[in-house]
């Protein structure tokens, strides 16, 4: 399998570098841009930078996000509500990016989001504002020529899914092309926290690294939310975790609380995912 090499200075690639190095997995975070309000969402995104998050996962609310479960579909419905669009989420990740300049930041959002204004010309503007690549769960291999070459020449990563029913010939097609990382999706269904994983989670984790041969950064997501999963992830040879659903549900609770209350409990939080994290 030939993978491609044009992410040299993306800050993603960096990061999984960097980590391998220093016997760490990742952590990968994802926050509804504009979410509970723009102002409150940048807050937001500090404090979870701060808290250790590796990489920072930004959603751009959609009216349809088909891949995720009731806690982000009702951020992202709420966010709407309010009037967050792209171009504040835009403008979010551009002070995000001022502020850390080598954090890796990806857009994960739906295919029409880009579709509406031209994939060129939204991909250039999201680059422009600070990004380093894009989730984009309904965006198909088969569908994918155009995309996959404008983040080849705007050197933006390109996130595909597999699940744990992906055949083994559809993984290798996706590994070819997912840059950055593969995503793969822990669970049949959607985002959401779980108290716990079958075997067949592990089991495909287990394959797909295998088929990869540590060709890929592979990440894992949906329902993860505590330490102890964090652990069990990473001896199945997850390089990441992604945690979405778990930090939305921690704002939804203190949403109400002073702003410097709800950032303490998401750093504190965040600082017990990264530490499982580390080699022990």
């Amino acid at each position: 399998m030939k993978k491609v090499s044009y992410l040299q200075n993306n800050r993603i690639k960096k990061k999984f570098s960097k980590l391998r190095t220093d016997k760490e997995k990742g952590l990968i975070c994802y926050v509804m841009g504009g979410y509970p309000d723009p102002i409150t969402s940048e807050k937001i995104i500090s404090s979870i930078v701060d808290g250790g998050a590796d990489i920072i996962e930004i959603g751009i609310p959609f009216s349809d996000p088909i891949a995720d479960g009731p806690i982000i579909q009702e951020a992202s419905f709420k966010a709407l509500q309010k009037g967050v669009n792209p171009d504040i989420c835009l403008n979010l990740i551009k002070k995000i990016r001022n502020r850390y300049p080598d954090l890796p930041i990806l857009i994960m959002t739906y295919s029409n989001i880009l579709q509406k204004k031209g994939f060129e010309k939204f991909m250039r503007m999201a680059k422009g504002a600070g990004i380093d690549g894009f989730i984009l769960p309904d965006m198909t291999i088969e569908e994918s020529a155009e995309y996959l070459e404008y983040s080849k020449k705007l050197e933006l990563a390109t996130v595909f899914l597999v699940a744990p029913n992906t055949s083994d010939f559809r993984i290798r097609k996706t590994l070819e092309v997912s840059t950055g990382f593969v995503y793969v999706v822990s669970v049949y269904g959607t985002t959401g926290i779980r108290n716990s994983f079958s075997n067949y989670t592990l089991t495909a984790i287990r394959n797909i690294k295998r088929i990869s041969a540590n060709r890929n950064n592979i990440s894992v997501g949906f329902g993860i939310s505590t330490p102890h999963q964090i652990k069990i992830m990473s001896k199945y040879g997850a390089d990441a975790v992604i945690v979405g659903s778990a930090i939305i549900e921690m704002i939804n609770r203190h949403k109400d609380d002073n702003i410097h209350i709800l950032g303490n409990k998401l750093k504190n939080y965040v600082s017990s995912l990264k530490d499982a994290c580390k080699s022990k």
